[in-house]
């Protein structure tokens, strides 16, 4: 009897695949809880956003004429090719976990690398707007000095644009860096069509950063 219970535990372990934890029963299962986890993080995220749109409205019902003036000081031509490039970028990850489901590691690698490169532009593209405003003196809150616009309050818009933008640039940035992991782990092997819970999950990520900046784009450059 006792033999016999000894060669079970091991043969149940091998059994159990080895990216499956042991609280789950399944892939599926463990793929469903992880996905909710992710979604209950993106509900905080959107609720940050949210306040910051709040923000945006209640400043620009009060001051319309200030929004109005700001926003002729932003390119609307650096903040459409980003839109681009984000839109682009969100092709290419649901490209690259269209890949991994059909057990295509090479176009998965090459999708996540493409994605990096989207977000990597984004942030270049950000950069020169940040730094040409910063030399004519378009700083937020009390350091503006730009002289040739001077409107009373100005600086409150340019406060939320730089704000919102650049909290927005953070998460391109650890999107850069949560892509640099998975492609790593590409680049070894580890996902597969049973498991690509990690690329599916930095998926939903990139999607509604790309998604935050659509409703950036037009309300800070175009309206």
């Amino acid at each position: 009897m006792a033999s016999s219970s000894h060669t079970t535990a091991p043969a149940q372990a091998e059994a159990h695949p080895a990216r499956l934890q042991h609280h789950f029963v399944s892939f599926d299962q463990q793929f469903d809880a992880a996905k909710m986890g992710m979604w209950l993080f993106l509900v905080t995220e959107v609720l940050l956003f949210t306040g910051m749109f709040v923000a945006y409205t209640v400043y620009r019902v009060w001051h319309p004429e200030v929004f109005a003036v700001g926003a002729t000081l932003l390119d609307p031509w650096l903040g459409g090719l980003n839109t681009v490039v984000l839109l682009a970028s969100s092709f290419t990850v649901a490209l690259g976990v269209r890949s991994i489901q059909k057990g295509n590691q090479k176009a998965l690698l090459i999708n996540i690398l493409l994605t990096m490169a989207g977000a990597a532009i984004f942030l270049v593209v950000k950069y020169f707007e940040y730094t040409h405003k910063f030399h004519l003196g378009i700083f937020p809150g009390e350091h503006y000095n730009y002289a040739e616009v001077s409107v009373p309050r100005i600086q409150q818009f340019f406060s939320i644009y730089f704000v919102m933008t650049g909290i927005h640039g953070l998460h391109v940035l650890i999107g850069i860096g949560l892509f640099v992991w998975l492609a790593f782990r590409a680049a070894r092997g580890h996902f597969s069509a049973q498991w690509y819970t990690p690329v599916e999950l930095v998926g939903l990520y990139w999607h509604i950063v790309d998604i935050i900046w659509i409703f950036l784009f037009p309300l800070l450059y175009l309206i």
